[in-house]
């Protein structure tokens, strides 16, 4: 929200800036509560950058095309879990970094680029079509236009900051549906990135800590790819309610096998089958929340919300996996087998209801439930006009 009134063009780089300097800090603590102080910190930045990344999508590109461009900086974000652990071996084999060394240089390097990005992206990011300057006026009615024919009982695309729409974006029965969607997928997203290597290392303890690592990478690639070819359809058909029931059940497979079975191989195996699903969520419940909203304030709200679910979520996700449960991790892979199975039952009722409350709409005389409002007042119905309908 704070995004929305201060404008993307400037936020995004702020928050990202602000990341990259306390990781930086991070290379100089000494002593745990400094650590923690400056960990808090960062998980303040961190929190705030995908919303804001989807919220300032949503201001280019239509509904049916926001899930396969949100995807791109998911998978990005499941190619830097991947390959995070090899970055940090190379930048190890470094003698130095100027006064750094050891751990140190991986903070100090990481953040130094982070840092250098964001502020490149306070000149070359604008805060919607109308202003970006490397768009010719012919470009940007048309990006303007594209987004204008979707909205419903008004015109504009950059509405004025309104706690009447923030609240509408808030309790909206989709998007706190599918916040709760996302608030299941994360608790087992989290928990894979977090223990992946452990699992890994649990299952194949005889090799090197080397190849344990190169292990953990496999998983991410084929992530990465679902995650594209289910975005891919879902921009194809306009559809994502369906892709929330269908990612599910693979999911829920994978962690019934590493529940049921000690042979190393089937539970290297059934690591893969929960990647298919969970890195897609990412994608399709920030796009379904911001298409089954109508203005840009309440969009704002509602992307925030989908995210604090997630991020509480992973925070429930530390405690999955505990040390003491190694190596069959029966509390951490309960807990997942049970979030993706809540995933399935909340998306298949949510998708029934979707389609029952339009068919109640089709119903509605709109005339007649416009009939004594001001044009204000029908423009801050938002998602309660009659004339709306939930995007499946």
């Amino acid at each position: 929200m704070l995004c929305k009134y201060i404008g993307p063009g400037w936020f995004i780089p702020a928050t990202t800036l602000g990341f990259g300097i306390l990781t930086i800090c991070s290379a100089f603590v000494t002593d745990f509560s400094t650590l923690c102080a400056v960990r808090f910190l960062l998980g303040i930045f961190e929190a705030g950058i995908m919303p804001a990344l989807v919220f300032y999508l949503s201001r280019w590109y239509r509904q049916s095309e926001l899930t396969f461009r949100v995807s791109l900086f998911i998978i990005s974000a499941s190619l830097a879990g991947a390959f995070g652990g090899l970055l940090a071996s190379a930048i190890l084999r470094l003698q130095s970094f100027g006064s750094l060394h050891s751990w140190r240089m991986i903070f100090a390097i990481e953040g130094t680029a982070t840092s250098v990005v964001a502020i490149i992206s306070f000149f070359l990011l604008p805060d919607r079509p109308e202003t970006a300057v490397w768009l010719s006026p012919r470009e940007k009615d048309l990006a303007v236009r594209r987004l204008r024919s979707e909205r419903i009982a008004t015109t504009d695309i950059v509405d004025q900051f309104s706690w009447n729409k923030i609240r509408l974006g808030i309790f909206n029965p989709v998007v706190l549906s599918t916040s709760i969607i996302f608030f299941f997928d994360c608790i087992t997203v989290h928990g894979v990135s977090f223990f992946l290597p452990t699992i890994v290392k649990t299952i194949f303890p005889k090799h090197t800590v080397g190849n344990q690592q190169l292990l953990t990478v496999p998983p991410y690639l084929v992530g990465a790819i679902s995650c594209a070819v289910t975005s891919y359809a879902s921009w194809r058909l306009n559809r994502r309610a369906i892709f929330m029931i269908l990612c599910a059940p693979l999911t829920v497979l994978g962690y019934a096998l590493f529940l049921a079975t000690a042979q190393a191989g089937v539970r290297y195996g059934a690591t893969f089958l929960p990647f298919l699903g969970i890195v897609t969520y990412g994608a399709l419940t920030n796009s379904h929340v911001a298409a089954n909203v109508v203005s840009d304030t309440a969009r704002s709200s509602a992307i925030a919300t989908n995210a604090m679910m997630g991020n509480i979520g992973g925070l429930i996700s530390t405690w999955a996996y505990v040390s003491t449960d190694a190596p069959d991790f029966h509390t951490g892979n309960g807990l997942n087998f049970a979030a993706q199975s809540a995933i399935f039952l909340v998306a298949i009722g949510l998708y029934f209801w979707m389609k029952r409350d339009n068919k109640r709409r089709d119903a509605v005389d709109t005339a007649a439930a416009l009939e004594g409002k001001t044009a204000q007042d029908i423009q801050a119905m938002d998602w309660k006009h009659p004339d709306f309908r939930w995007k499946m």
